[in-house]
C-alpha cells in the first residue's frame, strides 16, 4: 500500500498544481494544453488522469469553479454588476454566464442576487486552504485506488515489447460508436481474399484522437486487421505498419460498457508505476468477436505505448 500511496502522492501533487492554477486564473482563457503544462503531463494523458482523480472533466471543473466564485460575488459583493462578475470569473459573454449559472443553481444570476445571503451562505463557506487540500487528497487517493483495484480484479497488466504488425485498415472519422461501419468495409474486402480465415486472426483499433480533447465529429480511428501475408489493397482499404513498441498491456475480457473504465484504469496503472506515455497512439488488439460470445465479451489487449 505504501508504494501505491507514494505514486498517488506524485499524481495528486501534479494534478493539485493544475487545480491551483485554474482557481487562480478563472478570469483567463483556460486552455487544456496550458493547464496540462502546469501538471507536467501531456494534454492527452492529463485529461484522462484529471477525470479519474477529480470525477469531473477539466471543462466541467472550470465551469463549476467559475459559477461558485460568481455566486460568492453575488452574495458578498452586491455592489458589483452581473456583467462585471461575468467578466471577472472568465465568461466570454453575459448570455453564456447566465445560461451556465441557471443550469447550475436553477435560477438566473439576478434572481440569485435578490435572495438572502443567509439562504445560500453554505455555498460560499470558505474552509482553510489546508483543510481543502486534505479533503481533496483523501478523495483523490480513493478514486485512484478504485481504478487500480478494478484493474487488479479484471486484468493481467504488464509492460512488454509488442512486435511489429503489418496491418490492412480502413479509416474512420466521427462518432466512435460507428467504427463498426469501417470494420464492415474491411471485412467485405478481406473475405474474398481468405483473410478472415487466416490462422490467429486479430483485429486492431488504433485511437488517433482522444474523445476528451477532440470534438466527436472529428475523432479519428483506424479499423485494422493484422496480416500474415502480402496483399494488395483497393478502395478505402490501405496498409500500414505498427512498429515494435514498448507498451503497458492489459489483457481483459470486456463487455462494451466496460471499455472506458478499462482504459482509464490502465492509464492510472501506467502513471502509478512511473511510466510516461510515448507519442505513438494507443491501440486495442481483439482476439475474438464479442458479438458471437455468449456473454457479449471481447478478449482484448489494451496497449498504451510508453517511453
Amino acid at each position: 500500500m505504501k508504494s501505491v500511496l507514494k505514486f498517488s502522492n506524485k499524481i495528486i501533487i501534479r494534478i493539485g498544481k493544475a487545480i491551483d492554477y485554474v482557481e487562480s486564473n478563472l478570469e483567463k482563457k483556460l486552455l487544456l494544453e496550458r493547464v496540462a503544462q502546469e501538471a507536467h503531463f501531456s494534454p492527452y494523458h492529463f485529461h484522462r488522469l484529471f477525470k479519474i482523480v477529480t470525477n469531473e472533466t477539466l471543462n466541467d471543473f472550470i465551469v463549476r469553479k467559475r459559477i461558485e466564485k460568481a455566486a460568492f460575488f453575488l452574495l458578498k459583493q452586491k455592489e458589483k454588476t452581473i456583467t462585471e462578475i461575468s467578466e471577472k470569473v472568465g465568461f466570454s459573454s453575459l448570455s453564456s454566464f447566465s445560461r451556465a449559472f441557471k443550469n447550475f443553481y436553477g435560477m438566473s444570476p439576478a434572481e440569485f442576487k435578490k435572495e438572502s445571503s443567509e439562504k445560500y451562505s453554505k455555498i460560499c463557506k470558505i474552509e482553510s486552504k489546508n483543510g481543502q487540500i486534505e479533503t481533496r487528497f483523501e478523495q483523490y487517493i480513493c478514486n485512484i485506488n478504485e481504478n487500480l483495484n478494478w484493474l487488479k480484479m479484471n486484468a493481467q497488466t504488464e509492460v512488454k515489447v509488442m512486435p511489429k504488425m503489418q496491418l490492412a485498415y480502413v479509416s474512420h472519422k466521427g462518432n466512435m460508436d460507428l467504427i463498426g461501419n469501417a470494420y464492415d468495409q474491411l471485412m467485405k474486402w478481406a473475405g474474398p481474399k481468405g483473410l478472415m480465415s487466416q490462422p490467429d486472426l486479430r483485429m486492431v483499433t488504433i485511437y488517433h484522437d482522444s474523445p476528451k480533447i477532440t470534438s466527436p465529429d472529428q475523432i479519428r480511428q483506424s479499423a485494422c486487421m493484422v496480416l500474415n501475408q502480402n496483399v494488395t489493397t483497393e478502395g478505402e482499404v490501405n496498409l500500414k505498419t505498427l512498429p515494435v513498441v514498448k507498451c503497458v498491456v492489459s489483457r481483459l475480457e470486456l463487455t462494451a460498457a466496460e471499455f472506458q473504465t478499462a482504459w482509464e484504469s490502465s492509464f492510472v496503472w501506467m502513471s502509478e508505476h512511473g511510466y510516461k506515455k510515448a507519442d505513438q497512439d494507443p491501440f486495442e488488439i481483439y482476439y475474438n468477436n464479442g458479438s458471437e460470445h455468449p456473454e457479449k465479451k471481447w478478449t482484448v489487449d489494451l496497449c498504451i505505448p510508453v517511453e
